[in-house]
């Protein structure tokens, strides 16, 4: 079954749109330098994230979790052109990394990485998103969605990453992170500010419009 996964995965990746050659740089060293370079969004989920910024073409842009730069930079091929993009990450070295990427970009004035803590930064933030995408510390995304619910314009797109967790959603026992995920995505349901879809894209990805 991992084998027909990953066949198919290969399929998918194929018969998209390709990567620049950037982000093929970006992908390649993070996996050379970097830990757990799982956390990279990656070429297929990249083109998603793309795909669907082109589709909104936002003004604003929030990501919350920067980790190497790769899904900014995607996320970023959507802005219009007097857009913005601010990224938030609490890790100096991942944004050191980031920061030499996104500084080679033809988006590097359209992209503001804020190092700090997310939760922190969010409330001092003035303008409205077309656009927010979450992708930090599991254990808060709840937190994270209270915050910015009311910062998304109507008909604005929120997305999470991750939220199948390895499939780990699944078991009926749940550890205490896996709970945590879970019960995230029983909020999203519950939810009437939004309407929502959890595709199977890698590890999840949860789409909610704002109504």
């Amino acid at each position: 079954m991992e084998f027909i996964e990953e066949a198919l995965l290969d399929y998918c990746e194929k018969h998209s749109e390709k990567e620049n050659d950037l982000l093929y740089q970006l992908n390649r060293e993070t996996h050379l330098k970097i830990g757990s370079p799982r956390m990279l969004s990656g070429h297929l989920q990249g083109r998603v994230l793309s795909f669907l910024s082109k589709l909104i073409q936002p003004e604003h842009i929030l990501e919350i979790g920067t980790y190497t730069g790769y899904s900014a930079l995607c996320l970023a091929e959507g802005l219009s052109e007097t857009g913005k993009l601010i990224t938030i990450d609490p890790n100096e070295e991942t944004n050191v990394f980031a920061r030499q990427f996104i500084d080679k970009s033809e988006y590097r004035d359209k992209i503001e990485l804020m190092q700090g803590n997310a939760q922190m930064i969010i409330p001092t933030l003035k303008q409205n998103f077309d656009l927010i995408f979450i992708d930090a510390d599991k254990k808060n995304y709840s937190t994270y969605f209270d915050l910015v619910i009311d910062k998304v314009n109507k008909g604005g797109l929120l997305i999470a990453d991750n939220v199948l967790w390895s499939g780990k959603v699944l078991e009926a026992k749940k550890d205490e992170d896996t709970q945590l995920i879970h019960s995230f995505n029983e909020k999203i349901k519950a939810d009437s500010r939004v309407t929502n879809v959890l595709l199977p894209i890698r590890d999840g990805l949860m789409l909610m419009r704002r109504v």
